[in-house]
């Protein structure tokens, strides 16, 4: 078995075409590959720039075009959802069992989960019966202070925190979710912090994702370690945290394979890769960043559901959140899991993955 370390700024050739194998989705369509790659490749794109100091006016200028950027992207899930509940609470004189029963079914159409529903319809029955709401003008206020209640889950901060040894972050999913892309994006933002990085390509199941994220690590200025053939991920995990800690590695990132997640032997090949990181570090990894597509909706909870009870996830990369009406997802996970949304993609750019902030997202959705 040959492990290979690349050095940031060497060159690499482009990624193969992804392949279906049998039983096995694809990390991306043929189409979001070539749209993912030209998004790396492309001279326009570039790492985003550091942040302004609090106060300043370019800062200011910034979080003003990403906040609206965020409300654009969400235009589709807001005509689903917020939309409809406008429409429904119209003309509406008081809030009884025919709106709420109305109500209940804009929610879980929305994507939003039965149970994350009934919770919120619950509240604002007890509100009612308490007379502390019994105008429907004020229920939309009232169903806003509800959600960003469920949003607000503390989340890990995004910059390493760990004072000896890199900050490990383990990267999983099934395929076809933007797994890839989502690393590489992440890459960028701790190289835009002065960070070193070094990414693992651990899901060596398909050489089309490694050859992927070669690319990414060149575009962003990040190291990679890889293995040549389809080896052992275990094995190419370990080596890529014994090059980190010889190589004083501020953030090491790694990619796993993300074939079916009801399947048994995928579960078992994660575990095995976290013990042995685990014997590098003994807290590591210190985080289990779980990547869904928001354009999947119910089957997103459950895919989280399922890695959860497995792996630990520790938080959530939720990816095409600009081409669905379906991001009352992200409402039906934190809720019905407990797992704060650390990052939501807005698009294909290399600074279109955001660091989610809930109030940000109520406020571009209501």
């Amino acid at each position: 078995m040959v492990l290979k370390f690349f050095k940031r700024g060497k060159k690499h050739d482009e990624a193969a075409a992804e392949s279906v194998e049998d039983g096995v989705l694809a990390e991306e369509s043929t189409a979001d590959l070539e749209a993912n790659q030209e998004a790396v490749m492309s001279p326009d794109v570039q790492p985003p720039s550091p942040k302004g100091e609090p106060g300043d006016e370019a800062h200011e200028e910034k979080k003003q075009g990403l906040f609206k950027r965020l409300r654009n992207r969400l235009t589709k899930t807001r005509k689903a959802f917020v939309s409809r509940v406008d429409r429904l609470l119209l003309g509406k004189k008081e809030i009884d069992e025919d709106l709420l029963d109305d109500l209940e079914e804009i929610l879980i159409t929305s994507d939003m989960g039965v149970n994350t529903t009934m919770a919120l319809i619950d509240d604002v029955r007890e509100q009612v019966a308490r007379k502390d709401l019994n105008n429907p003008d004020e229920l939309k206020d009232a169903l806003q202070k509800k959600i960003l209640e469920f949003l607000r889950i503390p989340t890990p901060a995004p910059k390493p925190v760990v004072k000896k040894g890199p900050h490990v972050i383990m990267v999983v999913g099934v395929n076809g979710v933007g797994k890839t892309t989502t690393i590489g994006k992440l890459a960028a933002r701790y190289v835009t912090q002065g960070q070193h990085v070094l990414l693992v390509a651990a899901d060596t199941f398909r050489a089309a994702a490694v050859e992927q994220l070669e690319i990414w690590a060149e575009r962003v200025g990040a190291d990679i370690v890889r293995h040549k053939g389809k080896a052992d991920p275990s094995a190419v995990a370990f080596d890529g945290m014994q090059a980190a800690i010889s190589r004083d590695v501020d953030v090491v990132i790694i990619d796993t394979a993300g074939r079916l997640h009801t399947k048994v032997n995928l579960m078992e090949e994660l575990k095995k890769i976290r013990r042995t990181v685990a014997k590098h570090l003994p807290d590591a990894p210190h985080e289990t960043l779980l990547v869904l597509d928001a354009t999947t909706g119910q089957n997103a909870i459950s895919q989280a559901q399922l890695f959860h009870d497995a792996i630990k996830v520790t938080g959530i990369a939720l990816t095409k959140l600009d081409g669905t009406a379906k991001g009352g997802v992200v409402v039906g996970i934190s809720h019905g899991l407990g797992l704060p949304i650390q990052y939501i993609g807005l698009g294909e750019k290399i600074d279109d993955l955001q660091v989610f902030d809930a109030e940000a997202f109520m406020k571009a959705l209501f």
